[in-house]
């Protein structure tokens, strides 16, 4: 057994908070990975889908992927022709990212299926439920965004 000392009262949410993280990735990214795509790219396509062309450093914002990976996997869907660049017209030393129509094809496909997915388990939970761990969430989430 070990001491958890009084300035410490926090650790069970922590550790809770990570398996239940760790749990929802894993649920989530092998029914993605089951349709063809790294959680990476299914977030990238999501992202890109139904907007305007962004260009990397807002693509990189919106997914929340590290610069260094998301390099790595833009160069890849590009290549598989999944998404495209374009010239960025307001800062010609910038692309802009998009869709491709077999990009928007696999989004069209995996999207609503990966939702459908996610519902089987969030159906477990009543609507009072869901709002109380959207409450939950949006109160760890502010503890963490102060100046």
């Amino acid at each position: 057994m070990y001491y958890i000392s009084p300035y410490m009262y926090f650790l069970p949410v922590v550790k809770k908070l990570v398996r239940a993280y760790q749990t929802f990735e894993g649920y989530s990214s092998a029914h993605i990975r089951s349709m063809g795509l790294t959680p990476v790219q299914f977030d990238v396509i999501a992202t890109l889908a139904n907007q305007e062309p962004m260009t990397f450093k807002i693509l990189g914002e919106k997914t929340l992927i590290s610069k260094s990976s998301l390099t790595g996997v833009v160069e890849r869907m590009l290549q598989k022709g999944l998404i495209a660049s374009e010239c960025n017209e307001e800062d010609a030393r910038s692309q802009k990212l998009k869709l491709t129509a077999k990009g928007q094809k696999v989004f069209e496909k995996v999207f609503p299926e990966h939702l459908s997915h996610l519902k089987i388990a969030f159906d477990r939970l009543d609507r009072n439920e869901i709002a109380d761990i959207e409450h939950a969430l949006q109160s760890i989430n502010s503890i963490f965004n102060q100046p």
